[in-house]
Order: structure tokens, then sequence, then C-alpha cells
């Protein structure tokens, strides 16, 4: 007997899944569960939950989507801290260093957002641009996010530029300020 694979869901249900990647694990779960080809698709925008689970730097997502059949790309690997996955990719294409995942958010940023300086270092050693992600969001803007005060300090000391704007608009200290991060906006200042 010959079965249909599982249709996928209206465009809606799929753009909510992608939208409830950056933080509401339970309602992932559930739409997961109800519609599993849902996985892969993109939101109208463009993006997928593993992209978007990524770019929040949500492990505890990034894992059960992984376990669901979503893809591993290059930035995904350096937010797991997958170093050695991430060095063999760029040995078998080196144009990825300039890889971005969703909105254009460059590959330096998902390191620096888990605090995993020694692969941040190697990234930036071979050629990963320290300020890409302008009018999106820079390394320096995901640290002030979500990683450690050494790597915003760490960043700076690599050339990072501390007056470029986010998607908004907002320099790295804006939105330090803005999150309540007084030990990113005291390094910034």
């Amino acid at each position: 007997m010959d079965t249909a694979p599982p249709a996928l869901p209206e465009q809606r249900i799929i753009d909510q899944f992608v939208g409830v990647a950056h933080g509401d694990f339970a309602t992932l779960r559930q739409l997961l569960d109800q519609y599993p080809a849902i996985v892969n698709s993109p939101a109208r925008w463009g993006e997928t939950a593993i992209q978007a689970a990524t770019q929040v730097g949500r492990l505890d997502m990034v894992h059960h989507l992984l376990a669901a059949g979503a893809p591993r790309d290059i930035c995904t690997a350096a937010l797991l801290g997958e170093d050695d996955t991430v060095e063999a990719m760029l040995q078998g294409d080196p144009t990825l260093i300039h890889a971005t995942g969703a909105h254009g958010i460059p590959l330096l940023y998902f390191p620096v957002i888990t605090g995993n300086q020694a692969l941040a270092e190697s990234l930036l050693t071979q050629g990963a641009p320290i300020n890409a992600g302008v009018g999106s969001s820079t390394p320096l803007h995901g640290a002030v996010l979500f990683g450690p005060p050494a790597l915003v300090t760490w960043l700076l000391a690599h050339g990072a530029d501390p007056t470029l704007g986010d998607n908004d608009g907002k320099t790295p200290l804006q939105v330090a300020e803005a999150n309540g991060n007084t030990a990113a906006a005291a390094l910034l200042r």
C-alpha cells in the first residue's frame, strides 16, 4: 500500500512555527508533533526554524530540530561548539568563512553568543570579517545580547566597530542598555 508523504500545513502555520523557534519551545514541539513535515519549511521571510533557533542561541531547540531532520549548516555547527565539524566544512569550502545564517547574520556571531572564544579566534584567523552583519547583527551585537562580557572585550580588542547599527540601526551600546546588560554597556563606553 502506497502512502503519501505528510502534507505541509498552510503558510500561516509554517510562519508561526518559525516564529516560535525564536523562543517558545513548547509550541515548537506541539507544531512539530502535529506537522512533522514542517521541520525544514521556510517562513514567508525565508527563515527556517533551525535558523531561528540558531540565531537566538536556543541549544535545546536546535538539538530537537536536528533530531527531527533539520540540516546542520556551518552556523549551527559553530553555535553548537562543533569546532571539528566547522573546520572540516571550511577545509571542504573555504568560502564558508563568509557564510551567514538567517537575516545575514555572519558566521563569527555564532561562536561568540555561546562564549566559544577558541572557535571565534580560529574563524577570525581564517578571515571571518569581524564587522560583518551591519544592518543585521554583528558579532559585537551578538556578544552584548547573549555572550559573556569577555567576548565583548575580545571583539573590541580585535577591531570590532562599536558604532555599527543592527537591523533597527542600534549600536551595540544601545542594544546592551536596552537589554539591561550593564557589564557590556560599561565595556562599550
